[in-house]
């Protein structure tokens, strides 16, 4: 098991008085334990192991080797299946290079309003529906390829599966899988097990990896949940295990592997246009999502921490944090679970899933666009747009609107 040395006396008087006095402050007995309990209750003695807050330290060279095996994984094994499953990128044409409109792209609004439109065709020499098409392509150019949407599914269902099996196997014998309240018994003194560190370990250095990649993901327009939960569950693992909290805690990542297992499976049999199995776990997903984050998760698990640990203990800090965490978890599944419950709803109407509403879809090409891109594709386009070149000079801008005008549709007569 790895293990990280822990700050020496002398480590700690050497440094800055007011870095020590922090560390001091930090890790108080009293935020972390319930009264009567500390730190040293939970030294390694006689053979006995217990979590350290250092151990977790180890999950960042272990998210750094998950961020390799999914590059390759992707590369390797999820694109060859996307093929296999008939995953097929549509061609796209590209938007042809145009400073002025690249720049306002960029810097104000990736759809302008009409009179937007307008005063920045009246610029480049083009036609309001010519400027039009610009946009759109570019907006295309930046939305993700369905293959690039799978392999991201692909892999997330591989570890979800992975956790969620795995993790299954390491509590299956143990008594607090089946009954909650003896999360609790002999609490701090829980000796950590070697396959449930292992365990925690990866499922802390996999949410710490989806932090690191966020900016290459696919976003979606819940990218500020996503973040909120990507956080809120790292700090949740890394608070658990620093102060012994493993029991319930392995029941949360359990309770939350189980239906992100059915959502990744299903993205990928849409992307690969298999409706029948992906209306089939689509509908799997909501019910078991609706089940365990809606029912099981506040009448279980936050019952438990609220009431339970409550009868042997006092409350503490880290009884408040701990408990505030789950909560704002508890908040995200409300909000999810609307979503999800839209997406029923349309389901029951059209008889099939529709598109994730939380997808920013393409934009569908006109008739002349489609007839362009194996052109393109083959590289014998010519375009009639007129967009590589602006037959007004860039100082009209400054003259006419500046750029704040222009992003607020605010553009003066010319």
């Amino acid at each position: 098991m790895v293990r990280v040395p822990p700050l020496s006396a002398a480590a700690a008087s050497s440094g800055p008085r007011m870095l020590t006095s922090l560390y001091e402050w930090f890790w108080k007995d009293e935020y972390w334990f319930p009264p009567g309990y500390s730190w040293a209750d939970t030294e390694d003695s006689d053979g006995v192991t217990y979590p350290h807050p250092r151990d977790l330290l180890a999950s960042i060279p272990i998210a750094l080797v998950l961020m390799v095996i999914r590059f390759g994984f992707e590369r390797t094994i999820a694109m060859p299946l996307s093929r296999a499953l008939g995953v097929r990128d549509r061609l796209r044409v590209k938007a042809a290079p145009n400073p002025v409109l690249e720049n306002f792209f960029r810097t104000h609004n990736k759809d302008p309003k009409e009179a937007q439109l307008s005063h920045l065709a009246s610029q480049c020499g083009l036609s309001v529906r010519q400027a039009q098409r610009w946009f759109r392509r570019r907006r295309n150019q930046d939305r993700p390829l369905l293959s690039k949407k799978f392999c991201e599914a692909c892999w997330r269902f591989l570890f979800y599966f992975s956790s969620f099996f795995g993790g299954f196997l390491v509590l299956y014998n143990e008594t607090w899988l089946w009954e909650l309240k003896t999360c609790w018994d002999k609490y701090p003194f829980q000796p950590l097990q070697p396959a449930m560190y292992w365990w925690y370990l990866l499922e802390l250095a996999f949410y710490i990896s989806l932090l690191l990649t966020l900016p290459f993901d696919v976003k979606r327009k819940d990218l500020k949940e996503q973040i909120i939960h990507h956080f809120v569950t790292i700090v949740l693992i890394g608070f658990s295990y620093s102060a012994n909290l493993l029991r319930i805690g392995t029941l949360v990542l359990l309770l939350h592997d189980i239906s992100d297992i059915f959502m990744e499976a299903c993205k990928m049999f849409n992307y690969a246009q298999r409706r029948h199995i992906c209306d089939t776990l689509f509908i799997i997903f909501a019910l078991v999502f609706i089940v365990t984050r809606l029912i099981i998760f506040p009448t279980k698990i936050l019952y438990t921490t609220y009431y339970d640990s409550m009868i042997k203990f006092q409350p503490f800090f880290g009884y408040y944090f701990f408990n505030a965490l789950l909560m704002i978890l508890q908040v995200l599944h409300v909000f999810w679970s609307g979503l999800i419950l839209r997406m029923v709803y349309k389901f029951v109407l059209a008889g099939r899933m529709q598109n994730d509403i939380r997808s920013d879809l393409e934009e569908q090409n006109t008739s002349d666009e489609q007839s362009e891109a194996p052109r393109q594709k083959n590289g014998r386009l010519q375009s009639n747009d007129k967009t590589d070149t602006c037959t007004l000079p860039r100082a009209r801008v400054a003259r006419g609107a500046g750029p704040s005008q222009l992003a607020n549709g605010h553009v003066p007569a010319t």
